[in-house]
């Protein structure tokens, strides 16, 4: 068998240092090389997922915004006009500022707050609200920029200051000066909090601007557009690189009101300075011609979002200045409430039109004395007198015939006691009470001596001017009641609801209002017009039981109602004055609003308008007496 020979060159000792194998040597480089190739990916895993889970989000609108970047585009409201296409409330271009919440250092916070007069608790609250949506969102921290806060904008949007401010223009709303038809019109804002969690506001986002009042509230839908949307490429610093596209907003519908501004304009000038409200309507269809409320408020100061102290000096104004008195105002509408009293007396058959009582200044009922206003009495009076002269005594003895729950029904058919449905938010219902409303709300029954006080519209009656010129405009035109409404449509408006009552109770109500007015004696002679026969009812309504108001300047809330002419009529008019005393003081202000109604009918016929000449004696003058 032969032997493999190997050459003694490539022979190695067994012993040789070097090339021995050394087991301890071979497993250390092994771990070594599976420790580090473990670590490797122990690290890998971990950036994985960092990147896809924990800061996906984060990354996502970083890479987003290294490549898109989107600008709104707001849409403009619908501008809303009067019954004749004048524009009420328009909008205006202007300049806004957003703040790039990708870019925010909120180190800036407080000198961006001070640059552009911002609350900078306000500010953070903002940001706060915004929190939920996407960082590459811009935020909207001020509205109609003026020069000073245009020059601080484009002065410090530098990488050095603040390069998270950036300037797009928008529409603004533009309301009317001095408060102008603000409780009707209303105002928008930045929907809230509150509105957010509301599943009625469930389609709009943070920084939406909506409809917060009046009708920018009621048909916000409507007015209220789509924005539009500009996109652009974007590189990793935020420079434009190229225009992707842009969809342009879609405006808000316009809206026409059933308002005249002519008359509003005269209501407003004539309630400058006081307290109260005036309503005027078309009782032939429910339109609205003219609401006004006072004190007033500008809505501009609400455009976008209102600054706290503005806001603060409103809620804190005992004037009460965003409340709107004319749909809103509870108050007892006294003698105003004895043509509804008259119509219920009649219809029912308590009295008739030769039904007299003898007034000597006041009756007792119940063992109680009820005054009458004229101290010195009326002697006996049939019901035609009794409205002209506003005598309290005969409609307690009406009042004490018919019973409470008579009243109630005969108020509540002609509109009282409930809301009118007027398309204005936050209308308030009012009160005619009954015997079931007493047992109902207080657990406890009515008692007769009660009703003495609600047959003169006191007691717990309670109206607002809206709903009073409802009812009185019913009777007006014959016992149709008609919805007042904002809103002017092409087609027809709704139908009456009609009021169930005898055409002859409605005559002599009808009557003694126009005695109130034309006839010697009356209390409403204030309110006289030139050819036309106005048919009116004054009011002198207490506000608290006279022990408690005794020595006090305390006056009674006076109301005027209205309307002309006798015969088909075309506008009913209220006028309420809190703390003025006697109900004729509202007559003039009833009267100008008509003036200007008719004033302008006989311009369109080419007439000229007729002066008002006042010849009223001074026995007839009734402003100084206790009238109600």
């Amino acid at each position: 068998m032969s032997q493999r020979i190997v050459p003694p060159e490539i022979q190695a000792p067994s012993d040789h240092p070097h090339l021995r194998d050394d087991p301890k040597l071979s497993s250390g480089k092994i771990a070594i090389f599976q420790y580090l190739a473990v670590g490797v990916f122990i690290f890998l895993i971990t950036a994985f997922w960092q990147l896809q889970v924990r800061q996906q989000e984060s990354y996502s609108e970083l890479a987003e915004r290294n490549r898109v970047k989107s600008t709104p585009l707001p849409a403009p409201r619908g501008k809303i006009l009067d019954r004749d296409g004048r524009v009420i409330v328009d909008n205006h271009v202007t300049w806004s500022v957003l703040l790039a919440r990708e870019n925010l250092n909120m180190d800036h916070l407080p000198g961006i707050a001070n640059g552009l007069d911002l609350d900078l608790e306000d500010l953070r609250a903002k940001l706060q609200r915004f929190s939920s949506r996407p960082s590459y969102v811009p935020l909207v921290i001020k509205e109609d920029l003026d020069p000073r806060d245009l020059a601080f904008v484009e002065s410090h949007h530098d990488p050095d200051f603040y390069p998270e401010l950036e300037l797009f223009q928008a529409q603004r709303r533009l309301y009317p000066q001095n408060g102008f038809a603000a409780h009707v019109i209303g105002y928008t804002g930045e929907i809230s909090e509150s509105e957010l969690d509301d599943p009625a506001y469930a389609k709009y986002k943070p920084g939406d601007v909506i409809g917060k009042f009046g009708i920018e509230r009621q048909y916000n839908d409507i007015l209220m557009g789509v924005d539009g949307q500009r996109q652009v490429l974007v590189d990793s610093r935020g420079k434009e690189r190229q225009i992707i596209g842009t969809k342009d907003p879609t405006p808000g519908q316009r809206l026409q009101l059933t308002l005249d501004l002519d008359l509003q304009t005269v209501a407003e000038l004539a309630m400058e300075g006081r307290q109260g409200a005036a309503v005027a309507i078309n009782p032939s269809n429910g339109e609205v011609l003219a609401m006004v409320s006072r004190p007033t408020f500008d809505p501009n100061r609400f455009t976008f979002r209102i600054r706290s102290k503005d806001w603060r000096q409103y809620a804190d104004d005992p004037g009460r200045p965003l409340f709107n008195r004319a749909s809103q105002a509870q108050l007892a509408p006294g003698s105003t409430f004895k043509p509804i009293m008259a119509v219920a007396g009649i219809d029912s058959g308590a009295v008739d039109e030769d039904t007299d009582f003898h007034c000597s200044g006041g009756a007792s009922f119940y063992g109680q004395y009820h005054a009458c206003w004229q101290k010195k009495g009326h002697g006996t009076i049939s019901l035609h007198r009794a409205i002209q002269q506003s005598c309290d005594v005969y409609f307690y003895n009406l009042g004490n015939r018919l019973g409470v729950d008579k009243i109630n029904y005969y108020a509540e058919m002609m509109g009282l006691g409930h809301k009118t449905g007027i398309d204005l938010p936050n209308e308030a219902a009012g009160l005619v009470p009954s015997t079931t409303w007493k047992i109902r709300t207080q657990h406890a029954k009515w008692y007769p001596g009660e009703t003495i006080s609600v047959a003169i519209g006191q007691g717990a009656t309670i109206v607002s001017p809206l709903q009073l010129i409802a009812a009185i405009g019913s009777i007006a035109v014959g016992g149709n009641w008609y919805r007042p409404h904002m809103l002017r449509t092409d087609t027809p408006g709704v139908k009456p609801r009609k009021v169930i009552a005898s055409e002859e109770s409605i005559a002599d109500s009808i009557s003694g209002m126009c005695a109130v007015v034309n006839e010697p004696g009356g209390t409403g002679a204030a309110a006289r017009l030139p050819g036309i026969e106005v048919c009116g009812k004054t009011g002198s309504a207490q506000t608290a039981s006279e022990k408690f108001t005794a020595g006090k300047n305390i006056k009674t809330n006076a109301w005027f109602v209205a309307f002309a002419p006798r015969e088909k009529p075309e506008i009913a008019v209220v006028g309420l004055l809190e703390n003025a005393g006697h109900g004729g003081v509202c007559a003039p202000i009833v009267r100008d609003i008509m003036k200007a109604y008719f004033d302008k009918k006989a311009a369109r016929r080419g007439e000229a308008p007729q002066p008002i000449k006042m010849e009223i004696p001074v026995e007839e003058d009734n402003s100084a007496t206790g009238e109600r």
